[in-house]
């Protein structure tokens, strides 16, 4: 009888879970075992070490937070305003990629090489940015002050607890992805 083993991609998602809801620093394999019901001894089977586990779950993050969001986006079809709604639609959902995203940056503080990956992802999230905002139309001037507040929209409205005198976030949110839109 084969002996069966848990698949590579769980203890990558494991590792995720654990990083969003506690940091670089609940991502420890006897955890992440005990979170799957397995013993860590069978980690081992695919992966050298912890590092090597990092890494993985810096390359599910990126896919989910950047290339996941971007190919939903496309899914959809229709013109630019039309993926810029279903961009913010995802953006200000608030699911657990967000809180992965934020402890990706918090970890990214204190580590050189993930700080460069934090770069990368959010070059490419500027870029496709650009692209749909380029067909809006306005200067490259224009174009790019967007961009930048459409994204310090998506990451920062996460970290903001302030109240909006007789309006929800979501009407505050939706109003503002209007403004940008032009």
């Amino acid at each position: 009888m084969a002996v069966s083993r848990t698949p590579r991609g769980r203890w990558v998602e494991e590792g995720l879970r654990a990083l969003g809801d506690g940091g670089l620093d609940a991502v420890r394999i006897e955890s992440l075992a005990q979170a799957i019901g397995v013993t860590k001894g069978g980690f081992y089977w695919h992966f050298a070490d912890r590092g090597a586990l990092l890494d993985e779950v810096l390359d599910a993050w990126e896919r989910a937070n950047l290339e996941d969001v971007i190919a939903a986006v496309e899914r959809g079809g229709g013109d630019a305003r039309a993926r810029l709604r279903r961009l913010f639609a995802l953006a200000f959902a608030g699911t657990g990629a967000l809180r992965t995203d934020l402890a990706v940056r918090e970890w990214a503080r204190r580590d050189p090489a993930v700080a460069e990956r934090v770069r990368r992802v959010d070059n490419r999230r500027m870029e496709y940015l650009r692209g749909v905002f380029g067909a809006l139309g306005g200067d490259e001037a224009e174009v790019e002050a967007r961009c930048l507040m459409a994204l310090s929209l998506w990451i920062g409205n996460h970290f903001l607890v302030a109240d909006h005198e007789g309006r929800t976030r979501a009407e505050v949110l939706e109003r503002a992805a209007r403004l940008l839109e032009g």
